[in-house]
């Protein structure tokens, strides 16, 4: 029931509790964020609540001779201080035209971007362009930063591109083609890994994403397929980048309703690595809003997560980014959110999405949010609580990413396995905490430290008013 749990966390605390670890989880000294409901039971009057994106400025306009209207698939990259958008350059057509071209523009801090003239590709009658690569790959050239720490120098960028030759079943794989493996040292001169395809199985008429996936040591691709006709998503494994595995489809709670998912701009987190999230444009295609536009489609932005990057939780089904009130966000293929996230400021983490395909002034606009801050539990006014499932920690302190109101506060027990509070850290005994604070550390009349207790399973118990819990994490 996760896909419900918006409504379920008020209505049902027994249905958490049951739905809880049968032993101890071992979340050491990591972030834990909250987006789903796995560190939820005994829930009294706080919810899951989902937080929206705030669109920022425009920061590209894709309105060169070689880039166009239908410019599409970004990929955010933060490398050091350099922030990159990577991202296929097109006026329309053939997806197998060999014209196709793949851009970047570069800026120092996310939100001022340039494109640097790199001499390398001639494309729109000059090499003074921003052009990294020219061919059919350049359809879906999806770029990630190898952060695999085997990974050669020469390997540091990779990236996924290609598409299937046209035919009765390339829906579901079925004819000729496939994605090719790209390295690079610097991001700007580009290689084929190897001259022969690296994955056949799937449409691949997408944004085919690739990362080092730390927690399984292994690289994990998200790529397109249908299924019934339904735009979807399937993952595969690799321990080198050139032979994947067998693809496996997303899985998703049985009462989640099936629909278009025409990306998935699937990362890791960037501070908690073992939790996946995904940014999936959901694609309405018998929708028109907009009566005088040559073709169908509605789109907008949806949030899921993922513990092990194949059972994904749905709790929030409603959009995380609506078009809004930009009439030409209305109509297809718009609101698609680039893989990646950047941070362009002290707790502020930033996103992209397209506006305007198939219009001259196609552009991409910066999204920004609270760090860690997707979705929190939420109490309001009336105040409410809930107890975690016994956690085994390391660490001495605990830290929380977390806001208040004026009036507002957060307080935290620890308890031991069986629910029974600990002495010296009661709710009594925590002065109530309140503020807007990313790693505030908890502390109680005698103190923060809780180094005595790691090791052992733990309960803790929140009681909140009016406030948002985002993240927690016990450090050393």
């Amino acid at each position: 029931m996760k896909a419900l749990l918006s409504s379920a966390l008020l209505l049902s605390p027994l249905l958490l509790s049951a739905a809880s670890p049968t032993k101890p989880l071992n979340i050491g000294s990591r972030w834990e964020l909250f987006m789903d409901s796995l560190l939820l039971t005994q829930v009294k009057g706080v919810t899951l609540k989902l937080h929206e994106p705030v669109r920022r400025e425009v920061v590209l306009v894709t309105d060169q001779p070689w880039e166009g209207p239908t410019c599409a698939y970004f990929s955010a990259i933060q490398d050091g201080k350099k922030v990159r958008l990577y991202y296929r350059g097109s006026a329309g057509g053939s997806d197998h035209s060999a014209d196709q071209v793949t851009c970047v523009v570069e800026s120092e801090d996310g939100i001022h971007f340039s494109r640097p003239k790199l001499g390398l590709i001639e494309a729109g009658g000059t090499k003074e362009n921003n052009v990294i690569w020219r061919g059919v790959e350049s359809h879906n050239f999806a770029v990630f930063l190898d952060s695999n720490p085997a990974a050669k120098p020469m390997e540091r960028y990779k990236a996924l591109g290609g598409v299937k030759e046209p035919g009765k079943n390339w829906m579901t794989g079925e004819t000729p083609g496939g994605l090719y493996a790209f390295a690079s040292a610097d991001g700007l001169k580009w290689n084929k890994m190897r001259p022969e395809t690296v994955m056949t199985k799937g449409a691949f008429d997408s944004q085919n994403i690739a990362f080092w996936d730390e927690p399984n040591q292994r690289y994990t691709s998200y790529t397109r397929i249908f299924t019934n006709k339904i735009r979807d998503i399937q993952s595969s494994p690799s321990t080198d980048f050139l032979t994947w595995g067998e693809p496996t489809l997303n899985r998703y709670e049985a009462e989640v309703p099936r629909e278009h998912f025409y990306t998935s701009a699937t990362i890791p987190c960037p501070t908690a690595p073992h939790l996946y999230l995904a940014f999936p444009k959901r694609y309405m295609p018998g929708r028109k809003k907009i009566a005088t536009h040559a073709l169908p489609g509605v789109s907008d932005t949806v949030f899921m997560t993922s513990r092990d990057g194949v059972n994904w939780d749905r709790t929030f089904l409603e959009a995380w980014l609506r078009p809004g009130p930009d009439p030409l966000n209305w109509t297809d293929r718009n609101n698609m959110v680039a893989s990646g996230i950047v941070e362009t400021g002290p707790g502020e983490w930033s996103l992209y999405a397209s506006e305007h395909y198939r219009y001259p002034d196609h552009r991409m606009r910066r999204l920004s949010l609270r760090k860690q801050g997707f979705a929190s539990v939420h109490a309001d006014v009336k105040g409410g609580e809930f107890v975690t499932p016994p956690l085994i920690f390391t660490g001495k302190k605990l830290l929380l990413n977390y806001s208040t109101s004026g009036t507002g506060r957060v307080q935290i027990e620890v308890q031991d396995e069986a629910g029974k509070a600990i002495p010296g850290f009661a709710l009594a005994e925590m002065p109530e905490l309140y503020g807007d604070e990313f790693e505030a550390e908890v502390t109680w009349k005698k103190g923060s430290d809780l180094g005595l207790l790691q090791g052992k399973a733990v309960r803790l118990r929140i009681s909140m008013k009016d406030a948002d819990l985002y993240a927690l994490r016990f450090a050393p």
